[in-house]
């Protein structure tokens, strides 16, 4: 008799989640005893974001259903509403579905939408990135609720695993694996200097800086001015070509959106903005530029892989495991201007060839895939709370 293969649902909502699950989904779709399933949504299905789900689709992944969520805003009520039309969705998608697993990666509201569906809906959760802490996001608080509403648990990192298990979460349900997105840099080709130039149509210069600045959305209408101040400190540095790609939709998003496209106007020579790179232009421009600026949770995890120096800037990523090629400040403009004279002197720059990665090198896709098919969905409903130093 053929044994039933078991179904996989992963969830992805945003163009850097999906860069970090790509390959992930791939060992599923090629196990034999695995069926993916792949419900998007959010950002993927906006055409302000880029409609990024055809690029799902032209990566040879079958979209199982979209769930419409994301309303053109990005005011509190504007995302609170969305999180409630993303829970509506979600159980109507499930229940198509019927998956045996769903797997959510990340700290996004709209995750937080789809595992509360899964959760009255019975389905086992498996959560990627769990235990981490970002002080200044409201991602902070998702995080650890969609880790109490999870199963099964792959962090990035041990002190990571050991959170999730300070959260009542059972040792043997939770694994450090390492993170997934790191797997992109081992396995994909990367573009040359000409090809990405070809690929982003932009000439890069002699220095090159990647930006990412999103709301810091723990903090009220901060967003135009902590992002002028960065802005006003770039204008020191009119020798280097810059290259911005665009916050995702939180709170306030779009009045940094509209910023950038003002200072993109100002030096169209010399200034670039992408609303989605995808995996292989963003990761190729990395091999590529001098620093990481802003404060995506990309310049500390990503960027140490390929010794690149980092400027972390406010507090949306406070609390996050950082390698030592991590530049932290205050987003004021003396500030960042100090960091990047650290960053650019030849000291630090010697620094950065030893850098070591705390959140490891490739292979966490197959070693999730390997777990998502062994563990028994037996009784994984039914938690019990883990006391750490008690047992259960």
């Amino acid at each position: 008799m053929q044994q039933t293969k078991r179904k996989v649902c992963v969830v992805t909502g945003s163009r850097a989640e999906y860069g970090l699950l790509y390959w992930l989904m791939k060992e599923i779709q090629g196990d034999s005893a695995l069926e993916l399933q792949v419900i998007v949504t959010g950002m993927h299905l906006s055409p302000e974001f880029g409609l990024t789900w055809k690029q799902i689709e032209q990566d040879g992944f079958v979209i199982s259903r979209k769930v419409e969520m994301l309303l053109s805003s990005d005011t509190p009520v504007g995302i609170s509403k969305s999180i409630g039309l993303g829970v509506i969705g979600f159980a109507d998608a499930l229940e198509y579905l019927q998956p045996d697993l769903l797997v959510v990666l990340g700290d996004r509201f709209e995750t937080f939408a789809a595992v509360q569906a899964a959760m009255t809906h019975r389905i086992p959760i498996a959560h990627i990135h769990g235990g981490e802490i970002t002080e200044g996001a409201v991602d902070d608080a998702i995080r650890h609720a969609i880790t109490k509403m999870s199963h099964l648990h792959f962090t990035a990192t041990e002190s990571y695993r050991q959170r999730v298990i300070q959260l009542g979460e059972h040792p043997q349900r939770v694994f450090n694996t390492g993170t997934p997105g790191l797997d992109n840099i081992f396995r994909l080709k990367l573009l040359d200097k000409p090809e990405l130039e070809e690929a982003i149509d932009f000439k890069l210069g002699k220095r090159n800086l990647l930006v990412t600045f999103h709301p810091v959305t723990l903090e009220t209408a901060t967003a135009a001015a902590q992002f002028d101040n960065l802005l006003k400190a770039l204008d020191c540095f009119d020798d280097s070509h810059i290259i911005f790609t665009q916050p995702n939709a939180d709170t306030d998003g779009r009045v940094i959106i509209g910023m950038i496209e003002q200072y993109r106007q100002r030096f169209p020579e010399r200034i670039a903005s992408f609303v989605s790179l995808g995996s292989l232009r963003y990761l190729s421009l990395l091999k590529h530029i001098d620093a990481v600026v802003g404060n995506s949770s990309s310049g500390l995890i990503e960027a140490p892989a390929f010794k690149v120096g980092t400027i972390n800037i406010g507090d949306r990523q406070r609390g996050r495991l950082c390698a030592d090629s991590v530049i932290h400040c205050e987003p004021e403009v003396d500030a960042i201007l100090n960091a990047f004279n650290r960053l650019f002197s030849e000291e630090f720059q010697k620094t950065l060839d030893k850098v070591e990665n705390p959140y490891g090198n490739s292979g966490a896709s197959i070693k999730i895939k390997e777990l998502l098919k062994s563990q028994t969905l037996d009784g994984l409903l039914k938690k019990t709370f883990y006391d750490v130093g008690i047992g259960e």
